[in-house]
């Protein structure tokens, strides 16, 4: 399972706008022709009916379709993109608390072993068995507050 830029900017509430533009899109043969960005630079898509989210362009993965939204142009810090990156191996070693390669016992012990699975949270309030909690310190940077205009 991968973790998608659109999941970690909606949880940050940040979305880096460098520019937003309202009108009416046509998606053809699974991209959108959008000459103001840059090979390479992320956009975010609202009120479309199947591609609403962040994407790179050019997208060629989309889904066919007319729509009247916004489109905005985003200036993600390569941090960030990293951070994506290593989320997303995260999830795939550890998946959470229900993951496989998380030991199903809460703790335990012999001779000289000992284990106790992470529960509840940590020194920043997190949970540490999800990958919000696992990269707290690193995402809290980037966190906006809730209904702040962006």
């Amino acid at each position: 399972m991968q973790t998608t830029l659109t999941e970690i900017c909606e949880y940050l509430n940040n979305y880096w706008p460098v520019s937003k533009a309202k009108g009416h899109y046509v998606i053809e043969n699974k991209t959108i022709a959008l000459p103001q960005l840059q090979d390479g630079q992320y956009f975010r898509i609202l009120g479309s009916v199947f591609n609403d989210g962040v994407h790179k362009y050019p997208a060629t993965d989309l889904v066919n379709e007319e729509f009247d939204g916004v489109i905005w142009a985003m200036a993600v810090p390569g941090t960030v993109i990293a951070l994506t990156s290593d989320i997303s191996a995260w999830i795939t070693q550890y998946g959470g608390p229900n993951s496989p390669a998380m030991s199903p016992m809460q703790s335990e012990s012999f001779q000289n072993y000992s284990y106790t699975k992470a529960s509840g949270s940590n020194a920043e309030g997190t949970d540490p068995t999800t990958w919000q909690g696992a990269f707290a310190s690193r995402l809290n940077k980037y966190r906006r507050l809730r209904g702040l205009a962006q």
